[in-house]
């Protein structure tokens, strides 16, 4: 077996250490299971949350309040979400939020004192979690992510990886796993972004697990050209330009955003937040001061003066796809192995719509709760002795690399993330899709899959990349081959070749495969005999 330098167990490792992986640990520890976190980056300040705002999905427990909730979301979202789910993580999103603040988050006052519990300031937020995550006992392993899971005849046993700052290997046996590690965004520079790169979704295939969703993966949020800040909102009160001035007639933050694409594929776009009131206006630099930032640096008001703005992807971190999970512990088709976050998929709350920030940060909270909360039981169930089971890497058995190669004519990591890129960025590859064009974009990606499994150069001596490479890879090929399954335009899924909604193909779609990628429709009762128009 092969030697490590850290070598630990526990009853149940989170592999991750975003709010789902904070939750997950803090939960799992209540429940008197021993602990250990892993992050890719610092708990605390890595992931999409850490250095932003976020709204919250945070609705009385009032029927009326409810009840307008879970509808404002359902047409855009195609009718995939489920009620049941959707009542499920209102309850746990207003508990662990009045929790947040029980244990000293500073939600703003009116001037009636009464507090406002709608968003969230992140380096606040994920500071106080961090702290809480060390109090419930919980072991944290920094800088190191995950490289493979270890699994035997009965299910994942634990996980390695190395430490990506000393080099040191390490390696937790462990009875159950929660990955949380995140969405994938494919390295496209939008803030918070650059530890996700869809690491999970890899670990969960190679283990057995399926997806859901992926075909809802086309997420491009509104962004300042200069800036990596995306805070798509903002844009309701915007008002946006061709280069010669003119106003683009239709565009708009959220069913205009078509026609925002399509220009940008021949010209420049520009906005003006030029619509908000000075109440607006104040409430956004309150709620969300980074947006500001490089702006107040040029020297441009947004609200006065016209800025270039793009389209920045996101992929499935605002997306909607993820690990498939088959019951509310959010439990895997792998025995032990959980997902939270946008690591798992949030359909059943947004169906194939995008979370925006208040559902993904409910989504967040709630699935790290449940999955810490279920995990525990489970390992504690099975009882000591459990987690030492001599499990083996499952990398061997898929042969997708987790080390570079010396072979110097193999493919670098960086050309191989550039090609995924070329695949996933390109509006007109992308965000219009065809089956002509998802057909071909998914010809060259099965082609860079055979080339990495026969080994990538690290050139930058970034070992952990040849693990990011072959994991975007993988994903965007689950995209596409959903995509494809999908001959309708439905939420965030837009075909060319078939524009409207098909009321036959109201399902869900999973997905899988590592070297064959497939999908299918997942057939449910509660969809088959409801059927509502959806919103394109």
């Amino acid at each position: 077996m092969t030697q490590f330098d850290l070598q630990l167990q526990a009853d149940v490792l989170v592999i991750g250490g975003g709010p789902s992986g904070a939750w997950a640990a803090i939960t799992a520890a209540k429940e008197g299971a021993k602990v250990i976190l892993v992050d890719k980056g610092y708990c605390g300040t890595s992931g999409a949350t850490a250095p932003s705002g976020t709204g919250l999905w945070y609705v009385n427990p009032n029927a009326d309040e409810r009840e307008e909730a879970m509808k404002s979301r359902e047409a855009l979202g195609g009718y995939l979400a489920d009620r049941g789910w959707m009542k499920k993580v209102l309850d746990q999103t207003y508990t662990n939020t009045n929790q947040i603040a029980a244990w000293g988050y500073p939600f703003p006052l009116d001037e009636t004192g009464t507090s406002h519990r709608k968003s969230l300031q992140g380096p606040e937020y994920m500071k106080l979690m961090r702290k809480q995550v060390q109090k419930a006992g919980v072991r944290i392993l920094d800088h190191s992510p995950a490289l493979e899971l270890l699994a035997d005849v009965h299910g994942v046993a634990g996980a390695t990886g190395v430490n990506n700052q000393t080099k040191d290997t390490w390696r937790v046996d462990a009875t159950s796993v929660v990955i949380a590690t995140g969405g994938c965004a494919f390295l496209s520079k939008a803030l918070g972004t650059n530890v996700l790169t869809g690491d999970g979704y890899l670990l969960a295939a190679e283990a057995g697990a399926n997806l859901s969703g992926m075909e809802f993966s086309t997420a491009y949020s509104l962004a300042p050209a200069f800036s990596p800040v995306t805070k798509s909102a903002f844009y309701t009160w915007a008002t946006f330009y061709y280069e010669d001035g003119s106003v683009i007639e239709g565009a708009g933050s959220q069913k205009g955003r078509s026609v925002i694409a399509r220009t940008l594929l021949t010209q420049q776009v520009f906005a003006r937040i030029d619509k908000a009131d000075d109440i607006v206006k104040k409430a956004m630099r309150q709620a969300q001061p980074n947006f500001f930032l490089s702006f107040d640096r040029l020297g441009i008001d947004p609200f006065t003066q016209k800025f270039p703005v793009t389209l920045r992807f996101e992929g499935t971190v605002r997306g909607t796809g993820g690990i498939h999970i088959i019951d509310e512990t959010c439990a895997t088709e792998v025995p032990g192995l959980y997902a939270a976050g946008d690591a798992a998929t949030r359909e059943l709350i947004c169906g194939g719509f995008t979370g925006g920030g208040s559902h993904n940060a409910a989504w967040a909270m709630s699935s790290g709760y449940f999955s810490g909360e279920a995990s525990a039981k489970y390992a504690l169930k099975l009882g000591a002795g459990s987690s030492n089971r001599k499990a083996k890497g499952l990398s061997e058995a898929t042969g997708v690399p987790k080390q570079a190669t010396t072979r110097s004519d193999a493919p670098d990591t960086q050309e191989i993330i550039k090609a995924v890129q070329a695949e996933v960025f390109p509006y007109d590859r992308n965000w219009f899709r065809t089956g002509e064009g998802l057909q071909n974009s998914l010809g060259r990606l099965n082609h860079l899959w055979d080339e990495l499994k026969q080994g990538i150069q690290a050139s930058d001596g970034n070992v952990v990349r040849v693990r990011e490479a072959a994991a975007m890879t993988a994903t965007a090929r689950w995209m596409y081959t959903s995509g494809l399954e999908r001959t309708e335009t439905r939420g965030m899924h837009r075909r060319e070749d078939f524009p409207r909604v098909d009321q036959d193909q109201q399902y869900r779609i999973i997905s899988g495969g590592l070297d064959t990628t497939w999908a299918k429709p997942l057939i449910e009762p509660s969809f088959s005999s409801v059927k509502k128009e959806a919103v394109v």
